[in-house]
């Protein structure tokens, strides 16, 4: 007589684990209320949904959501359009970090020393309010439409907040840090390391967020105006074409992207600002 082969029933806990970890992380979503950012989008996109379903907006100024999922795949795999972010967020992060060096070093020295700073103050306050889009065209006529002339427009447009507030951090210290440097000898360089830097971090960390955004805005104005690739130039060619679906994806793609950078910053500020403990309702 045969003998059936009997199979051991799976062990539960051998899932336990995986269960264990999924069980946290629901339960830390809800327990730190990141869930209440989810409300809104959701939201839009229901009225978005609805909108279009009942087609109470034409289609050709606000497609359906699947028209929009669809497009992307497209433009994924039909168009180039890794290529086209890649572009962008290489224009993004070089003027991004240049104009964010630049303006730190220079703010730090303004700040040291009273002479730089009104070496420095009245044509950088001139520069200043001529808006970065109207360097353009001089701009392109020095080094053409190629990624060097829309990195130098970011870098410009990067400065000058990272700049005034790195400028404004060191001369809002607290004397009594600079009295007590001096009281333990501190040299030039650990008063910069020790005390300045430190201090004026949560300053530099706001500006180089809201840097961040200027520089997603002036590169879709960038290569739109004078360029044949990036997501501003989808942009631009959507509109004039009518293809209202690409246009949103690529709006939607600006919007990621400046989310992750502004994430990775944020993540970094906490991180480096540990000791700072402010107000949090």
């Amino acid at each position: 007589m045969s003998k059936e082969l009997s199979l051991p029933a799976p062990s539960v806990s051998n899932h336990a684990p995986i269960l264990s970890v999924v069980a946290w992380r629901v339960r830390s979503f809800f327990t730190q209320k990141l869930y209440i950012g989810v409300f809104l989008p959701l939201i839009i996109f229901s009225f978005w949904y609805i909108a279009t379903a009942n087609e109470w907006i034409d289609h050709v100024f606000l497609p359906k959501p699947i028209d929009v999922v669809k497009s992307f795949w497209y433009m994924l795999w039909e168009q180039e359009l890794l290529n086209d972010i890649w572009i962008s967020v290489s224009i993004v992060s070089q003027g991004f970090i240049y104009g964010s060096l630049v303006a730190v070093f220079l703010g730090v020295l303004s700040g040291l020393s009273r002479k730089v700073e009104l070496f420095f103050s009245s044509t950088l306050n001139t520069l200043r309010h001529i808006p970065s889009i109207a360097w353009l065209p001089l701009i392109v006529l020095w080094l053409g439409l190629g990624a060097p002339a829309k990195v130098l427009i970011l870098a410009k447009a990067v400065f000058f907040p990272v700049f005034l507030n790195t400028l404004q951090g060191i001369r809002s210290i607290d004397k009594s840090y600079i009295e007590l440097a001096n009281v333990l000898t501190l040299t030039k360089w650990q008063l910069v390391r020790k005390v300045i830097l430190p201090a004026i971090l949560p300053s530099i960390a706001v500006s180089l967020r809201y840097s961040v955004g200027l520089s997603l805005a002036l590169v879709v104005i960038a290569e739109g105006l004078s360029g044949q690739e990036g997501l501003g130039f989808l942009i631009f060619r959507a509109q004039q074409l009518l293809m209202a679906d690409q246009l949103i994806v690529s709006m939607v793609l600006i919007g990621i992207i400046g989310f992750s950078i502004d994430r990775g910053l944020y993540l970094a500020q906490q991180r480096l600002l540990r000791w700072k403990v402010g107000f949090d309702a």
